[in-house]
């Protein structure tokens, strides 16, 4: 039997399919009056079925089959199309054409199901005919004698319960079905909808799940004894019971041999086949749990919760697996080293973005996924500390009014602020008096950042955040420039990237592209690039940030070839950050404790966040080439 099937009855339009000829030959060798006396009697009870229709007014419309489209599994895969997760509520599930399925799977099901499912006008009389007698004889419903058309409208509309009022109502929906409706058009949804066993709903899915292939792959051993799950899917599982569903899989291979539909030499070798039964792959976890996460988030954002676990999408990453094993390895690693070296650091987090594209390239949440599922780089928003400063004087720079050269006073100041006053001091104490904005930021002083911050306007320095996509919630304190206020790893890799490609931004994100089962595009994240900010303003900045690497306080995070970064340390030592870029990358590394407990004295961004910075960084830009950043000279001046 071919797998290609019509999507018209053969009434209905000329021509019919491989699979209508196979039945309909099959019931020619038993002799013509079969068909004719099936048919006859199926008109007759269909007939006074109809009749009884007229009680069940309420009975849903089939002809919202027509649109019916069912819950589907989603599925993440890396930038190359490696899957790393799937996603779905009670019903795992992937639709696929009836063309798409084995010919020997259709055989099968149909055998064991229902061996007169082409010559039938959804109803069998001689099946309707047994279970009368058994269920007359019982006074209850005992046995069901339903078509696969019965079995489908049962699980679309009706409930599992038994009675005869189901059961009429089951009988009329059928007809009215295969009226609408033709054969492969049922069969088609009646694989796809239907369980078949450890949440697998759909012959894809379960065939993927038993035997690790695609459902046009299933051989005939395969299929009988996926067929034989129908019936009761747990019971005859081979993941339960091996032995108990080679005894299934034998009752189906027999059926197809007595209708002629497979020989007897074919039914013994399917049954000597040992079934390479894998284990379910339904509640499978994440290859990559923290990017997954990440993903289910920005998901959620845009197309709500239930479209992203039923809505059967097809996601593709930023990130290639390879690249995210190795960010882990190097936090994990460099977690063990601060431990060796006696900081009290229980967490370390990363995020990487590529400056080009504003794609995430790398997402570490934490040193060890299974110990905390928290994931730090998009769910924690900590204090960044001077790693802050930079958009304060991006600011400054933009407005026209200063320039790396411009003289500000590290000296002593108060501000009321709130319903007190605030004086800022600089870290390790004292002040140094007048300096330019190289200096302040190269020394990371904090006084002239703060004076620098209320001479711009602290809300411009907001609204520069906004431009460069920070969400975190920022208030206009006085000790803002200071970093004072949470914002996550990966919402500094994305503002600073834009920093990296010299004021062109795009929005930070970590889907390429989203798209439904049949490839119609839902989300394409193709790169946009704005010019968001002032040329000469932020070349100006990363000639300085370039200086903090060489000569300043981020002299660990040198890497042997251009880079602009910054350190970050707050005042109470809870947190200790670098944040640095080439043109290529962007790279945010965070250490410090969940309970946000102190990590000892003495601890900065520069002494401790820098070379975990460096380490990744080498590791990254290994087949990387040396680029440049844009001088500020090449640009006019605000």
């Amino acid at each position: 039997m071919s797998s290609s099937t019509i999507q018209q009855k053969p009434e209905q339009k000329s021509g019919a399919s491989p699979v209508f000829n196979f039945f309909k030959g099959v019931a020619q060798v038993a002799g013509g009056t079969v068909l004719g006396i099936t048919m006859l009697t199926s008109s007759i009870v269909a007939g006074g079925l109809v009749g009884l229709a007229t009680s069940f007014r309420n009975l849903p419309d089939v002809r919202v089959l027509r649109g019916y489209v069912p819950t589907e599994t989603t599925y993440i895969y890396d930038v190359k199309g490696k899957l790393l997760a799937s996603l779905h509520g009670e019903a795992n599930r992937e639709v696929v054409k009836l063309e798409e399925i084995s010919p020997y799977l259709k055989r099968a099901v149909i055998a064991i199901e229902d061996k007169q499912f082409y010559l039938h006008q959804g109803i069998n009389p001689n099946s309707v005919g047994r279970a009368f007698l058994a269920n007359w004889e019982e006074g209850s419903v005992v046995q069901g004698g339903s078509t696969l058309t019965m079995q489908l409208v049962r699980n679309l509309f009706l409930s599992p319960e038994r009675s005869w009022a189901r059961k009429i109502a089951e009988a009329v929906l059928s007809i009215r079905v295969e009226q609408i409706f033709n054969k492969d058009q049922i069969l088609e949804m009646y694989l796809n909808q239907i369980y078949w066993g450890h949440n697998n709903y759909g012959i894809e899915t379960a065939s993927e799940s038993y035997f690790a292939k695609s459902a046009a792959e299933l051989n005939l051993a395969e299929s009988s004894m996926l067929a034989g799950l129908i019936q009761s899917p747990e019971a005859y599982s081979p993941f339960v019971n091996y032995q108990f569903s080679k005894q299934r899989q034998a009752q189906v291979l027999t059926r197809m041999r007595e209708l002629g539909w497979i020989t007897a030499a074919e039914e013994k070798e399917a049954l000597q086949q040992p079934l390479l039964v894998g284990k379910s792959t339904s509640w499978r976890t994440s290859e990559l749990p923290y990017i997954t996460e990440a993903v289910i988030a920005e998901l959620n954002e845009r197309f709500g919760p239930d479209a992203v676990v039923k809505g059967g999408m097809r996601v593709q990453t930023t990130i290639e697996y390879n690249f995210q094993k190795r960010s882990e390895a190097v936090v994990a690693r460099a977690h063990r080293n601060l431990r060796r070296r006696g900081l009290y650091a229980d967490q370390v987090a990363l995020a990487a973005v590529d400056p080009r594209t504003h794609f995430v390239k790398a997402l570490v949440g934490g040193v060890n996924y299974e110990k905390s599922q928290f994931n730090r780089a998009i769910q924690s928003r900590r204090q960044p500390g001077s790693s802050f400063k930079p958009f304060v004087y991006y600011t400054a720079f933009a407005s026209g009014k200063y320039g790396p050269s411009s003289t500000i006073y590290d000296t002593p100041v108060r501000y009321r602020d709130g319903n007190g006053y605030y004086s800022p001091k600089n870290y390790g104490g004292g002040y140094s008096g007048a300096m330019n904005i190289r200096t302040a930021l190269i020394f990371s002083r904090n006084v002239p950042a703060v004076k620098i911050g209320r001479a711009v306007g602290l809300d411009k320095v907001i609204k520069v955040l906004r431009t460069l996509g920070i969400k975190s919630p920022l208030k206009p304190v006085t000790s803002l420039p200071l970093g004072s206020i949470g914002v996550t790893p990966l919402e500094m890799a994305g503002a600073y990237a834009t920093f990296a490609n010299n004021g062109w931004h795009s929005d930070t994100t970590i889907i390429v592209r989203v798209t439904d089962s049949d490839g119609n595009v839902l989300l394409d994240n193709t790169p946009q690039p704005k010019l968001v900010l002032n040329q000469w303003a932020v070349a100006s900045l990363n000639g300085v940030l370039r200086s903090v690497i060489t000569s300043g306080t981020g002299k660990e995070a040198q890497i042997g070839r251009q880079a602009a970064g910054k350190t970050g340390t707050t005042d109470s030592e809870r947190d200790v950050w670098f944040v640095g870029h080439v043109p290529q990358l962007s790279t945010a590394v965070w250490i410090g404790n969940d309970n946000n407990r102190p990590l000892g004295r003495g601890a900065t961004g520069g002494k401790y966040a820098a070379p975990v910075w460096r380490t990744f960084m080498l590791e990254a830009l290994k087949n990387e080439p040396v680029r440049y950043f844009e001088p500020s000279s090449k640009f006019k001046r605000p």
